[in-house]
């Protein structure tokens, strides 16, 4: 059979993937085709593609195809910071993303000061447009506003209360990019803050945060909609003092994030969240820093040492410091711990994508965007494309 060669695919209009295995919202096509036209899904079907369309074929080999993942909680990778202020950590970032099998992310902070969180803004705003692969959705300001009780790897030195003026600054010189917030509403100012952010179309994360449970439910009445890293750095539960957590558990309109690594979350945790949010409100985060995809070593994160052995990054005392985790790799320890590669995939694509208003990403549909990803039978990523075009191949 003659198929379009990669130099191909770049010049036709429209062509065909076929002999593949397809997740879709419903379910899981065991030999599917689809057609891709300018970027986008424009057609579905199952078997293989029609007869007159045999010389714009691409054969996926019987491998499995899954729409784009979408990271929200992402610091860094492949030995780059994004705090660094640099155009190079950024870009560097898009391209470990696509390699992974994530095609759009949050670019993510950690405290600071004002001035390096404005610096990043603006290297974000040089870079978006024109990322060498996975795209930038937006920014998440992970802090500053967070409960020194509850810091885990944040930088006590630059958290502070939150601060309606200082924000004010922030969004003047984001605007549309700051997509999320993680902030602890506890703090003075953390219920007003709030409020002002959901008001202007931000998503309130809540993490690093010492909140009660009657705290945590005023903090979604005013609007607060997301939990960062669930379990992590956060009151934990108890049965008299049932805090942050089952506050979230019990709201509907609240997801959560799960750093799926085996270190951050037991298994049976994970299986639990799960089965009280559903896909629908549970997003796979990697919250990674720079070693992602360089491994074990000393890297500078947030103002501390981190050391990473075996792949488990922490600080001198211990301390969790985030994770080394991929996209890819999130995506197989979720099917691996007995949760179905349907719902995983909706936790790692299409809820993110919901949860950020891209109703033309997250999902394999006529009419989505033609950001796909082909995984092996290991979930190792074989391509990526977006809208269309190979960003990223492993042959």
């Amino acid at each position: 059979m003659r198929t379009i060669s990669e130099t191909q695919e770049e010049l036709v209009d429209a062509f065909w993937i076929e002999n593949v295995r397809v997740v879709t919202e419903a379910g899981l096509l065991e030999d599917a085709s689809l057609q891709l036209r300018e970027g986008r899904v424009a057609q579905l079907q199952e078997g293989r593609a029609p007869a007159t369309e045999r010389m714009h074929v691409l054969d996926g080999e019987r491998h499995l195809l899954i729409p784009g993942m979408i990271d929200v909680h992402i610091h860094g990778a492949s030995g780059h910071d994004m705090m660094d202020g640099t155009r190079e950590s950024i870009e560097q970032v898009s391209r470990a993303c696509a390699a992974t099998g994530c095609t759009s992310f949050l670019v993510t902070s950690v405290s600071s000061a004002l001035e390096p969180l404005l610096h990043l803004i603006d290297r974000v705003r040089e870079t978006i447009g024109v990322e060498p692969g996975a795209l930038i959705a937006g920014i998440h300001a992970e802090g500053p506003y967070l409960n020194a009780k509850r810091k885990g790897m944040q930088n006590e030195a630059s958290l502070r209360h939150p601060d309606l003026q200082e924000m004010q600054l922030i969004l003047e010189r984001a605007g549309p990019l700051l997509k999320m917030v993680t902030l602890a509403p506890e703090l003075p100012g953390g219920l007003e803050l709030t409020r002002f952010l959901r008001e202007r179309g931000v998503i309130v994360a809540v993490a690093h945060s010492d909140a009660t449970y009657e705290e945590a439910l005023a903090a979604f009445r005013h609007g607060a909609t997301h939990i960062t890293h669930c379990f992590n750095g956060m009151r934990p539960i108890h049965h008299r003092d049932p805090g942050l957590i089952v506050a979230a558990f019990e709201q509907p309109q609240v997801s959560v994030q799960a750093i799926v690594d085996h270190v951050h979350l037991h298994p049976a945790i994970v299986r639990l969240m799960h089965k009280l949010k559903g896909p629908q409100g549970m997003v796979l985060i990697t919250d990674a820093l720079q070693a992602m995809g360089l491994g074990d070593g000393v890297y500078q994160f947030g103002g501390h040492t981190v050391t990473v052995e075996a792949g488990v990054a922490r600080l001198t005392d211990g301390t969790l410091a985030s994770s080394t985790v991929t996209m890819n790799e999130a995506l197989r320890n979720t099917v691996e711990l007995g949760i179905s590669l349907t719902d995983a995939v909706t936790m790692a694509a299409t809820t993110p994508a919901t949860l950020l208003g891209l109703p033309n990403k997250g999902r394999i549909a006529v009419g989505a965007d033609a950001d796909l990803v082909l995984l092996d039978r290991n979930f190792s990523v074989i391509w990526t494309m977006i809208r269309g075009r190979k960003v990223f191949s492993a042959a």
